[in-house]
């Protein structure tokens, strides 16, 4: 039975506060710095694109010291004949990386909800560690230059690295309830960009010898997070004695409806949320659910291709940022790395302040629109950035808060609200599933946007990117149009039973 409006609409606020514990603050630490490892060994690819793609064509340094080295040592890392084909390779590595990241995200989330949380995530960590570590270090160490082998590493690396979003939202899930969860979740979501910011800094501190030592100091600091994950990290409060989400937002349900995930459609009738996933037996121990059930969940579907035009904007910003500074202002490498962090600092207060907002509001979905409309804006304006670095840092800070903060919160907050609603009775193990799912379709729209990145760029040219990027943030805007079709697959699946305890 769905909880009386005026019962709803209590403030969430005062459930957070009083059952914090020092448990918590550790969860959040380890959470959010493992995830930032993981987005900073990532950032360091894209921050010495330039030195990989010189390294890749260097014909044209053969003039200036012939007598240095044989020709043909010179140039057994001489993979294309210019620079615009290395680039172009890539974007294809991109591409490579985030369609397996996608494959990866889909096949974690349901493993994740069935082995231990804090295994998962630790052996993803050291293992993408070595991964980065043979594709930017070794290989250069021992001059071996090969496109099928960086396209297989990077392929493993994808599969790797997607063990980390699932399982630490659904950490996060089992830790935070819905009480002030778009605050929490906004602030935590920052993760990824502080990881972007510790990678661009890392890799501009020692880029100056080599773009290996960029790869190899981020894989080191990546692989030892994972050692402290897998000894440190408690994936449930029931590790230490303290009361599940579950039993406890049972007791307080005068504050929150759960069966409103603070998304939903007011123009979607009460009656078409009547199906319901049953428990059927008395284990203790919840079952994970599914992947087809899932995606039955209201709002999954919706939001996951939500997630993909959005995750396609903001990823090609993270990939693509530091090269075009460099490519269309001719600004220094280090330079362009260092000035990129500003639209990561935007997304962290995007994130946190929208997150906060959505709380105040009970709801997500109008904070999204209105954010989404203004980024539109802040595109056209940024795609006219002059030759000033302040100019461009403050416009660029603007463009993250508006494209960095609806991501973040599609991924985490509303992401751990769809996973844990009550249509799941009796069960958490739904989080890490519905988590792979987001993210795992956002990662598919991001691999697509990737390749169409460098082939618009190569012949179209900057701008014309942008106006891409406008296009599919103003895809958004139109999700309505979605929820109908949402609600549809929901009455479709009305009568399954997803047998959970």
């Amino acid at each position: 039975m769905a909880v009386p409006g005026s019962v709803r609409r209590q403030p969430a606020n005062r459930g957070l506060v009083s059952h914090c514990t020092h448990h918590h603050i550790v969860v959040f630490l380890l959470t959010f710095f493992s995830y930032s490892l993981l987005h900073a060994s990532r950032k360091t690819f894209s921050n010495v694109k330039v030195s990989i793609s010189s390294q890749w064509t260097p014909s044209c340094r053969n003039s200036t010291a012939p007598e240095l080295q044989p020709y043909e040592l010179w140039n057994s890392s001489h993979l294309f004949p210019n620079a615009e084909e290395a680039t172009l390779f890539l974007g294809t590595l991109d591409t490579i990386f985030l369609f397996s990241y996608a494959v990866g995200l889909f096949v974690s989330g349901i493993v994740g909800d069935r082995l231990n949380l804090r295994w998962v995530l630790s052996f993803g960590m050291c293992s993408s560690a070595l991964v980065v570590f043979s594709f930017g270090t070794l290989t250069e160490w021992l001059h071996f230059y090969n496109k099928w082998f960086y396209c297989c590493l990077w392929v493993v690396n994808g599969l790797l690295q997607s063990t980390g979003w699932p399982c630490v939202v659904a950490v996060m899930g089992n830790w935070f309830g819905k009480a002030g969860r778009g605050f929490v979740f906004g602030l935590w979501s920052a993760c990824a960009s502080v990881g972007n910011i510790l990678g661009a800094f890392l890799a501009s501190c020692v880029l100056k010898y080599g773009y290996e030592y960029a790869f190899l100091v981020t894989a080191s600091v990546q692989f030892a997070g994972g050692v402290i994950v897998f000894f440190g990290l408690l994936t449930s409060p029931k590790e230490v004695g303290l009361p599940e989400l579950g039993a406890d937002e049972d007791e307080v349900s005068v504050e929150e409806d759960a069966n409103r995930p603070l998304m939903g459609d007011d123009d979607v009738d009460d009656d078409d949320r009547n199906y319901s996933i049953q428990a059927t037996d008395n284990d203790s121990q919840p079952k994970a659910i599914g992947f087809f059930q899932a995606c039955c969940l209201p709002g999954v579907v919706l939001y996951s291709l939500a997630y993909a035009c959005l995750k396609l904007v903001n990823y090609s910003f993270f990939f693509w940022l530091p090269f075009y500074l460099s490519d269309n202002f001719g600004w220094k490498e280090a330079e362009a790395d260092q000035l990129s962090i500003w639209y990561d600092v935007g997304g962290i207060i995007g994130g946190t302040i929208q997150g906060l907002i959505s709380d105040v509001l009970q709801k997500r979905a109008p904070v999204l629109a209105v954010s989404l409309l203004f980024a539109v804006g802040s595109l056209f304006g940024y795609s006219r950035s002059p030759n000033s670095k302040p100019i461009n840092a403050v416009i660029m800070t603007i463009t993250g808060f508006f494209i960095g903060g609806p991501s973040n919160m599609i991924s985490s907050a509303i992401s751990a609200d769809l996973g844990r609603q009550d249509l799941v009775k009796g069960s958490s193990e739904a989080l890490a599933t519905v988590t792979g799912i987001v993210d795992g379709t956002g990662s598919i729209g991001a691999a697509m946007g990737q390749y169409l990145v460098s082939l618009i760029q190569e012949n179209l040219k900057w701008m014309w990117v942008f106006y891409f990027f406008i296009l599919m943030v103003r895809n958004q805007l139109f999700k309505k149009f979605f929820v109908k079709a949402q609600f549809a697959i929901g009455c479709f699946c009305g009568n399954l039973r997803i047998v959970t305890s």
